[in-house]
């Protein structure tokens, strides 16, 4: 096996940074490659070289196993490291990688292959005596033949497409009336998503944990396994916050699950990084559910609690070292978790979101990690992934480690899109995820996935926030004023013994109105009515991005981003917020558009339009499937109607508050909505 000098990073983000990160301290180089979309991204400024692969759709960039291996060969790459997600389980995309002469750091396409279809994985588990999940993975793909197999697993079970991951083609069903649903969507998900509708059936698990093996195994028939990893908090069946060690784990079923997935390993002579997913239930009982072929999001809980590389360990082992470590080397020193930073809103059923970040700022401190691939002033794209970043935070003691990850959380500005922080804050000050129990029904059982309190306390924590955004937008507006030379100067900007100036401010928190009085009471000092209200704000610092505030005597560490017309980011203690005062600036088009108005919710790709022009549809009727961010989303009706004019089609791309199609809303004769509305 010759030598890697030169390694080209297949993907994009946070991962293709932090595999930049590794090539660079082992002393070689790195080539970034990249979508016209991504060509002001970070990882192509960290890397050595770079290759523009094509436009933004993966189909033209990303996946395109042609450009990835000429751009490898054009800047001398000895070898490629696909990441995760993309072309990272791609047999197709190994072999290519073997017929140019560059190595594929990862597994054989053989083991790809086998792993990579759920069906084929069952059945060799099976045969090499691995507990599996009872259920069905047979070739027979008949909807017939699934239902009727379906009705035998029995009720909940789980639809799952055999190709692919990341809770795409995947469906929980509790009744067999449900199962024809299932069957048909989860279908249509696995083929746009990973081009095969091949399906499997397994019985669902009431209350399990999922708990995955990560292992590593060389070309010498060296195999380890480096403890687990507990990833049950999950929604939509992605996982969002993950941990090491499991909460429940013990001497003896760690050891009897890691001597399972070395044997997972062993029967299929697999070589690289590889993780091995289980379901573990109540009774301490585990089943294997899938290998992942490659690097997991969540490897960096791993490296922090037993202190190895596993980038460097996969570039070692793809060009023949051995393992230098055994089994009885690897230990496990305190306590890690990561939680995933979505742009998505989780109060709007976690749907995607995108646009332009407006400031990004990662937080830093004892045991904090940040594994990122985005910058202030680039774009949140609907052709990628929703996840922007990975926070994780390391402590002796889980309880250590939790408390540090929520700070880092709250010290994290993402302003631009919508993100999942506050939820992420809330799961993990939850009473069941500190006491750790939380399971992978955690999510669905927690009621709320706003991240905001709903008490007195909540709504106070909403009008000091309002209240601190008004008196740093007037600061900021009139120290605009001075640096234009439109005012007056010095340290009198704010005042002025003979006329005080009211000013006042309406922001939209929550769905309601609050307006705000702001007088100043001299240098730094201001008078603050919010909703009767009274505040007494002052600033002891100030920076074009950062403030410490004294609201009625409470310090706070404050960071905004001013932004035009009258628009205003603000962080306080883990609570984001853009402020828009709505003296100055008109309602929103939404505000103006009546209920019958239908509109894309973010960029995707239209991939089914359920109703046409003159039909009757109810409201809540599903009208539009829209694909963003590889996963499916319905767009309903809000109001009953007729379909007055449809505006897209069937593979149209459209953008967020795109007009989708009308909805001429009934009415009775008196003018008043019909009892169906």
């Amino acid at each position: 096996m010759k030598t890697i000098n030169r390694i080209l990073i297949a993907n994009r983000g946070e991962i293709a940074c932090r595999v930049v990160r590794t090539v660079r301290e082992m002393g070689l180089r790195s080539v970034a490659v990249y979508s016209e979309a991504d060509a002001g991204a970070p990882h192509v400024r960290q890397a050595d070289d770079a290759v523009c692969i094509g436009p933004p759709p993966v189909s033209d960039s990303y996946l395109n196993i042609g450009r990835i291996i000429a751009a490898a060969r054009k800047t001398g790459a000895d070898a490629i490291h696909p990441g995760y997600g993309f072309l990272s389980e791609n047999d197709a995309f190994a072999n290519a990688c073997a017929d140019a002469g560059i190595i594929f750091i990862g597994p054989s396409a053989d083991a790809i292959v086998l792993m990579g279809n759920k069906a084929a994985a069952k059945r060799r588990m099976a045969a090499a005596n691995v507990s599996c999940i009872p259920g069905y993975e047979d070739e027979d793909q008949s909807d017939n033949r699934l239902i009727a197999e379906g009705e035998r697993v029995g009720f909940p079970l789980m639809v799952k497409a055999a190709a692919g991951g990341g809770g795409r083609g995947m469906r929980l069903v509790e009744t067999a009336a449900d199962l024809p649903t299932a069957i048909e969507r989860a279908r249509s998900e696995a083929v746009n998503a990973f081009g095969s509708g091949e399906l499997i059936l397994e019985r669902a698990v009431a209350g399990p944990r999922h708990v995955e093996i990560q292992i590593l195994a060389d070309r010498h028939g060296n195999v380890v396994h480096l403890g687990e990893r507990d990833c049950s908090v999950q929604r939509r069946h992605q996982k969002v916050i993950e941990e090491s060690p499991c909460p429940v784990m013990t001497p003896d079923l760690r050891q009897r699950m890691g001597k399972a997935a070395i044997d997972v390993a062993a029967a299929i002579d697999y070589v690289g990084a590889g993780t091995v997913e289980f379901l573990l239930d109540a009774e301490r009982n585990f089943y294997f559910l899938e290998m992942n072929t490659r690097l997991q999001v969540e490897h960096p809980v791993t490296e922090l609690v037993t202190g190895l590389d596993l980038v460097a360990w996969q570039i070692r082992v793809a060009q023949g070292e051995a393992l230098a470590i055994g089994q009885a080397d690897v230990g496990m020193r305190g306590h890690a978790i990561e939680a995933r930073l979505y742009a998505e809103d989780p109060a709007q059923d976690f749907l995607p979101a995108t646009g332009t970040i407006d400031m990004w700022r990662p937080p830093s401190g004892a045991g904090i990690r940040v594994d990122d691939g985005i910058a202030s002033g680039l774009d949140v794209s609907a052709y990628y992934d929703a996840m922007v970043a990975k926070i994780v935070a390391h402590g002796p003691t889980r309880d250590i480690a939790r408390r540090r990850l929520v700070r880092a959380l709250k010290d994290t500005v993402l302003f631009g899109p919508t993100v999942n922080k506050a939820f992420l804050i809330q799961c993990l000050e939850h009473d069941v995820f500190c006491a750790g129990d939380a399971t992978t029904s955690f999510i669905g059982d927690t009621p709320d996935h706003s991240g905001a309190a709903d008490d007195d306390g909540g709504q106070k924590t909403r009008l000091r926030n309002a209240a601190v955004a008004s008196v740093l937008r007037y600061v900021y507006d009139c120290r605009a004023s001075l640096a234009a030379a439109v005012t007056c100067s010095g340290d009198l900007a704010q005042w002025s013994s003979g006329y005080v100036p009211v000013v006042r401010y309406a922001y939209q928190v929550d769905g309601e109105t609050i307006t705000m009085a702001v007088r100043p009471l001299g240098k730094d000092r201001f008078d603050v009515v919010a909703d009767q209200t009274a505040l007494r704000i002052g600033i002891e610092r100030w920076t074009d991005e950062a403030a410490t505030v004294v609201v009625d005597g409470n310090r706070l560490d404050i960071r905004f981003k001013a932004l035009e017309r009258a628009r205003l980011w603000l962080s306080a203690e883990g609570e984001d917020g853009l402020y828009q005062n709505r003296l100055v600036v008109m309602a929103s088009r939404e505000d103006e558009v009546g209920g019958g108005r239908v509109a894309a919710p973010m960029h995707g790709v239209v991939r089914d339009v359920c109703v046409g022009t003159g039909d009757t549809v109810q409201k809540g009727q599903r009208l539009v499937i829209l694909e963003a961010m590889k996963m499916q989303h319905e767009i309903t009706a809000s109001v009953s109607g007729m379909v007055e004019s449809v505006h897209t089609a069937v593979g149209a791309q459209v953008a967020s508050d795109d007009h989708l199609m009308t909805i001429l809303e009934h009415t009775e004769p008196d003018g008043g909505t019909s009892p169906a509305d």
